[in-house]
């Protein structure tokens, strides 16, 4: 049997096997091991087996993950995510729909905390929809406003999916960090151009809230400038050079701890929890991880990215086309599948077929999670949809409908980075080393 067959039957099989709900990671260790029995012997296995995961994983590089995770988790466990949806909304409630810009300002500070699409939604669930509920918000408009906001914390830095990609890819984690700024501000502006636009057309989406004095203003601020200020440290570090991305993330991890006690916010209790949030977090990564370079191994050695790079080749088909069959992909995978997982399963395969047709690696890696935000609240089955209509109690189809004026938002910001891929590269070709 010729080894790309074996390299397409080992892919069907791991599908297979996810659709019967085994663990991504555990299946792809098992199809990598039977994989490699078959294109060569039991011996070669059992070696790769025992000797691979840990070769990858004994990898300093590796330490960023569980530095940026303790920050998220120490933020999110603390006060602070309250603290910066009320300065938000001191700011902003008191306009026509302020409550719904302020939760896209508060998403998006806690989108550079969370890293995580997923912890985005939970948190702001608890955190902004009783306040525009209690302020006579249409809950399907709140609920979107929460849903469309999510995807921020899979673009700003530091993006959990984005630290597995470079991994994987072996891409400078500080680089695709900083690339995803500027889309991170863009998606952002128009975000707010939507609720804009919503609130001309359906002013009962959004009453006014409480105007607050300039004291109350300025106080609010004055609460949250400790971690705005922590943010520009790290990534302002990353970007010049002065740091590694793993000593950014330590001091980033140290600067949370801080703040938290100076403000009173972290006890043992939480201090605990986010301990335990951090390492469920690193262990769900590196068992994926684990599984993924047994399954990479097979696949290099099946030759099924090589025979893949040569069927793209000899398509001869334009860079649009090409980016279109991307996004159709990507955007019914990520209906059903968390980030990471995607990015594990798809990447391996085919990655190196898109390098070899002239992508860039750091503007697909921000181009990719652009496309998984948009299918995780996309009809008929996004995820992040299920996930909030089970928490907030509105109705799915109800939810569905809000979120059509949202979903313009992602096709508008994959098409502006497809014309203008400078809007994701022009920063890293800038940083200092």
């Amino acid at each position: 049997m010729a080894p790309e067959l074996i390299g397409g039957l080992g892919v069907v099989l791991l599908i297979i096997l996810i659709a019967l709900r085994m663990w991504i990671g555990v299946a792809m260790g098992i199809v990598g091991f039977l994989g490699l029995i078959l294109l060569r012997n039991l011996n070669l296995a059992l070696v790769s087996a025992a000797e691979v995961p840990f070769a990858q994983i004994n990898n300093y590089t590796l330490t960023v993950v569980p530095m940026f995770a303790l920050m998220g988790m120490i933020i999110a466990e603390s006060r602070i995510g309250k603290d910066l949806f009320k300065a938000c909304n001191v700011w902003m409630g008191h306009t026509k729909g302020g409550l719904a810009y302020a939760t896209m300002m508060a998403s998006a500070g806690i989108g550079a905390i969370s890293g995580s699409h997923m912890v985005s939604t939970v948190i702001m669930s608890k955190i902004a929809l009783p306040e525009m509920k209690r302020f006579k918000y249409d809950d399907g408009f709140s609920a979107a406003c929460v849903v469309s906001a999510a995807p921020l914390s899979i673009i700003l830095p530091p993006s959990l999916p984005l630290i597995v990609y470079g991994i994987i890819t072996e891409q400078p984690i500080g680089h695709l960090f900083i690339a995803g700024i500027m889309p991170g501000i863009l998606f952002f502006g128009a975000l707010n151009a939507v609720i804009f636009v919503l609130m001309k057309k359906h002013p009962e989406y959004g009453p006014r809230g409480e105007k607050s004095t300039f004291k109350q203003k300025i106080r609010s601020s004055v609460s949250v400038l400790p971690i705005a200020m922590l943010f520009i440290l790290v990534f302002g570090g990353i970007y010049s050079g002065i740091f590694t991305t793993t000593e950014s993330g330590a001091i980033g991890s140290a600067g949370a701890i801080v703040i938290s006690l100076a403000y009173k916010t972290l006890n043992g209790k939480n201090f605990m929890l986010a301990l335990k949030e951090t390492a469920t977090t690193l262990g769900m990564v590196f068992s994926l991880l684990l599984g993924t370079y047994i399954f990479i191994r097979f696949i290099t050695l099946s030759q099924l990215p090589f025979f893949i790079t040569g069927f793209i080749i000899g398509l001869d088909a334009s860079m649009p086309v090409m980016m279109l069959a991307l996004a159709a992909i990507y955007i019914f995978m990520a209906m059903f599948l968390p980030e990471i997982p995607l990015i594990i399963l798809t990447v391996p395969i085919l990655f190196p077929a898109l390098m070899a047709v002239g992508f860039d690696p750091i503007w697909y890696g921000i181009f990719m999670v652009l496309i998984m935000s948009l299918g995780s609240f996309t009809p008929p089955v996004g995820m992040l949809v299920f996930i909030l209509s089970g928490l907030s109690g509105v109705p799915v189809p109800k939810l569905f409908k809000a979120c059509v004026p949202f979903i313009s938002v992602d096709l508008f910001m994959i098409l502006m980075i497809s014309i203008f891929p400078s809007i994701v590269t022009w920063l890293p070709s800038r940083m200092a080393g």
